[in-house]
């Protein structure tokens, strides 16, 4: 969730009152730029993906995200709502949160309440969220009695008062340390950590962040999560935690990112773990690209998996992007895992989540307009990898074994037009040597996803090239192509 002033909210408030009687805008779905296999609304604005959870009794995964019906640009937010049972192809459902006199529908999770804490009702899904308004950003929740497709507004909303100008984007789980519900809370450039007996009211907890990390701009969309770690003999296990916090500005190639912090928790504090030698102090970013921001995972994943996606843009260009009948689009579904680089330290890895690696189809010697490229790479010598198309537009990616990093140039890759800070190369570190270095390129109307097939990095950058690249060269390495399925 952006920063606003508090002028500003109020304004936006204004606004939603008189926008109470309008009809949402309508567009066409066929515009060039549409994905085929990312979730984008039918129509108009979204940005951060909310709520996220996975009903086990259907297989359904919902998605929710931050909505403005009303048009192309950022606007009074409400929650948008679809749901998939591959996490491939989306159903796009009526908005469940609309903005009410506490104010516009920010970010937030949701989570199922199965032993009825809130009282509410057993399985009840539990949305909470940030309403911001002229006076502040608080916190409220709602319930959903029907598997999420419907809310109905706590009576007692907010829940948790906000005490300064950025206090917003709850994400909260069951803590079986303390026995509670955990809010992470973003609170400026800090996370703070709350507790709760019942969803309703909320007790402060700690701390987190002063002096740690990048604080180039405001800290958004926090996340806990934990690892369970075996030894090799898988004889003993450790618990690890990494803490997710969006920032923007602050990124490592401008605008908005996603830095993150592993640590210990003990049920009230969050203790980052120390770093190597020359590295205490550095940020770890999720992604290495320009265009994966406000990630979360799914609440109540099967088989204890952390499935996570992004909004894919960045709040330099994210509204004035070159698409027309809707602005932005998710990234594909990730699972999320901790590993150890060459020198013994921990890092959060990521790697195309099964559902989609099934978009695999059959093998091909032609680029399609969107398809999956597997790259097979020689460890001991650079390689370079060119995407293009007729008009001479491209994208160059380069493995420099020296170096030791994995970087993606999108200065040529078509219209750039539209901001200054749209033109960049950025650069993954290579964690860990290998002999042969296997990546994945997810390619789709308007983006790439580049992965180390191990989840050692990823890479996700946005490109508006004006026909499909339709030619792919590498030197250093093989690829197979792949159509989707």
């Amino acid at each position: 969730m952006r920063h606003l002033s508090l002028a500003f909210c109020a304004i936006m408030l204004l606004f939603v009152a008189g926008c109470t009687d309008r009809t949402p805008v309508s567009h066409p779905t066929d515009e060039p730029f549409r994905s085929v296999y990312h979730h984008t609304p039918e129509a108009n604005w979204m940005n951060d993906p909310n709520g996220m959870f996975y009903d086990e009794a259907n297989g359904v995964w919902h998605l929710y995200y931050q909505h403005n019906p009303f048009g192309c640009t950022w606007g009074p937010m409400h929650w948008g709502h679809v749901t998939s049972t591959d996490l491939l192809t989306w159903e796009e459902h009526p908005i469940v949160l609309y903005p009410d006199s506490i104010g516009t529908i920010f970010s937030g999770s949701a989570v199922i309440d199965k032993n009825n804490t809130a009282g509410f009702g057993e399985n009840a899904i539990v949305a909470i969220f940030t309403q911001s308004e002229r006076i502040g950003q608080h916190q409220s929740i709602a319930y959903s009695t029907d598997g999420g497709y419907t809310f109905t507004k706590y009576e007692g909303n907010p829940v948790l008062m906000g005490d300064i100008a950025d206090f917003r984007d709850p994400k909260v789980f069951w803590d079986e340390q303390s026995n509670q519900w955990t809010m992470a809370l973003a609170c400026q450039q800090e996370i703070r950590f709350y507790g709760s007996s019942n969803l309703k009211e909320w007790t402060y907890l700690s701390s987190f962040g002063k002096d740690l990390g990048a604080h180039g701009g405001v800290w958004e969309c926090p996340e806990l999560l934990k690892f369970t770690m075996h030894n090799s003999q898988c004889t003993m296990t450790e618990d690890k935690y990494v803490l997710l916090v969006s920032i923007n500005p602050g990124g490592p190639f401008g605008g908005s990112a996603t830095q993150y912090f592993i640590g210990d928790w003990d049920g009230k504090v969050f203790t980052p773990a120390p770093q190597g030698e020359g590295r205490e102090g550095a940020s770890l970013w999720l992604d290495y690209g320009k265009d994966n921001y406000s990630t979360f995972t799914f609440h109540n994943s099967p088989d204890g998996r952390l499935v996570a996606m992004g909004w894919m843009s960045n709040w330099q260009y994210a509204e004035v992007v070159p698409t027309v009948a809707f602005r932005s689009q998710n990234t594909i579904a990730r699972d999320l895992f901790l590993f150890t680089d060459d020198e013994g330290e921990y890092h959060l890895g990521s790697v195309p989540s099964p559902e989609s690696l099934a978009l695999r189809g059959e093998e091909t010697r032609y680029l399609p307009d969107a398809g999956i490229v597997e790259l097979e790479l020689d460890g001991k010598q650079d390689a370079l990898i060119t995407l293009s198309n007729d008009k001479g537009e491209k994208v160059v990616m380069n493995l420099d074994v020296h170096r030791r990093t994995f970087s993606m140039d999108r200065t040529a890759s078509g219209d750039c037009s539209f901001s200054h800070d749209f033109a960049a190369r950025t650069v993954a570190p290579l964690f860990v040597k290998r002999d042969t270095y296997h990546v994945l390129l997810f390619i789709d109307h308007c983006s790439i996803e580049a992965f180390d097939a191990e989840g050692a990095w990823a890479m996700t950058n946005l490109v508006f090239p004006s026909e499909p690249y339709n030619h792919l060269d590498v030197q250093g390495g093989e690829a197979k192509i792949y159509n989707i399925r």
